[in-house]
Formats: structure tokens, C-alpha cells, sequence
């Protein structure tokens, strides 16, 4: 990405401003299976706790953000997720990131995405009248 992108946009990676925040005043605290790395104030803000923040690798996708580091991100346990959360159980799937919109997105079957055609009615559906 050339440094005029980096400036001035926000959807492909960090503005300038979040960079130079980052290397100012933030401390890294961890990084998720993605690869996105999330950043602690060293100072905290008017209300008493740390601003925290995240720098996503890739595109600025809040869905990307695994359940345990959003919340941390939003302060509901003040730990890293190793340290706050009990390990993963076995039955518990992995995050997956939101595919609205992609070419991954779920279609079911009639759907005007998928490409089908609607099933015909069955004839069990009698329209409400107001007669009747």
C-alpha cells in the first residue's frame, strides 16, 4: 500500500494517525491466530481505564476480531485472553469471520443469489380475508 493510501484511507490498513498512535503511546499486549495485534494505552483516559485498540492484518474487518480479544477490546475482563479465559473446550468451534456479502455467503436454496428457482407453493396456504 503506498504511504498517500496509508494517510488518507481507513478501509485497507491504519491511517496515519492510528500508526503514530501505536508507536507514541501504545504498548502491544498480544496478537489473536489471525495475526491482528492489539495495543494498550500506557496512560489511561478520562473515565480511568486504557485505550485499546486493534491493527488488523489485512482488511479492516470487525468480524476478524476472535470473541475472547472483543472482549478485551471493550474491557469485560482486564486480562489477556490466555490469562482471563479457561482454555477452549473441545466442542467449541473456532470464530469465522462474517461472509455477508462475499461470494462465500450462505444462499439458500430460491434465494436470487444462488442462481435456483423458487419452489412452486404447495397449496397448504389459504390467504387471509378479511370476510372470512
Amino acid at each position: 500500500m503506498g504511504i498517500l493510501a496509508n494517510i488518507f484511507t481507513w478501509w485497507n490498513g491504519a491511517t496515519f494517525g492510528t500508526w503514530l498512535n501505536t508507536r507514541m503511546t501504545g504498548s502491544r499486549v498480544g496478537e489473536d491466530a489471525l495475526g491482528n495485534v492489539y495495543f494498550e494505552a500506557s496512560k489511561p483516559g478520562p473515565i480511568g481505564n486504557r485505550r485499546r485498540w486493534v491493527m488488523y492484518a489485512g482488511a479492516n474487518d470487525a468480524s476478524r476480531v476472535p470473541p475472547e480479544w472483543h472482549g478485551w477490546l471493550h474491557n469485560t475482563h482486564d486480562d489477556v485472553p490466555e490469562q482471563a479465559l479457561p482454555p477452549r473446550r473441545a466442542f467449541e468451534k473456532p470464530a469465522t469471520a462474517n461472509l455477508t456479502g462475499s461470494v462465500a455467503a450462505y444462499r439458500p436454496a430460491g434465494a436470487f443469489g444462488a442462481g435456483d428457482r423458487r419452489a412452486a407453493a404447495t397449496g397448504d396456504y389459504e390467504a387471509w380475508t378479511p370476510d372470512a
